[in-house]
């Protein structure tokens, strides 16, 4: 039996202030060849996933807290409770807005990695209406890692 303690996994922690815990895949000692899973928590007041997307479907499930997600041309406050489905190549981004953390499970197919965790770590996101569609009017802005000329 496999067995993988969100208590016990360290995980990555990306400059757009979450932390993300591979609970199947990643660096998890459960491997699926169908689904990713993982535990994310974004910090108060703008700790986010930003802007992009990617092949795979998915779903955000809010454990705790609330915020923004924006899904296409869309934006709708989530909170604990509810979930989300994200179909494939649909851009999309969640922010934390409110004064504690925001935890959420995630769950997508196929597995792998999505393009985004490296390009946030090297600073190199897709930019929201300059390399990918905009984000809906009145949306939190974009992390992006770099000064937005």
């Amino acid at each position: 039996m496999i067995i993988a303690d969100l208590g016990e996994i360290e995980g990555r922690r990306f400059p757009a202030r979450r932390r993300t815990q591979n609970l199947v895949g990643g660096l998890s000692p459960i491997q699926a060849k169908n689904f990713a899973m993982g535990h994310v928590t974004l910090e108060p007041h703008g700790g986010q996933v930003p802007w992009h997307n990617q092949e795979q479907e998915e779903i955000y499930f809010i454990l705790e807290g609330e915020g923004e997600m924006c899904l296409g041309e869309e934006r709708r406050t989530l909170k604990a409770g509810q979930a989300v489905y994200i179909p494939p190549g649909v851009y999309h981004q969640l922010t934390n807005t409110g004064e504690t953390p925001l935890r959420m499970l995630y769950c997508y197919g196929p597995a792998g990695d999505v393009a985004h965790w490296r390009q946030e770590l090297d600073g190199t996101l897709p930019r929201a209406g300059v390399e990918a569609p905009p984000l809906p009017e009145g949306a939190w802005p974009q992390w992006t890692g770099r000064s937005e000329e």
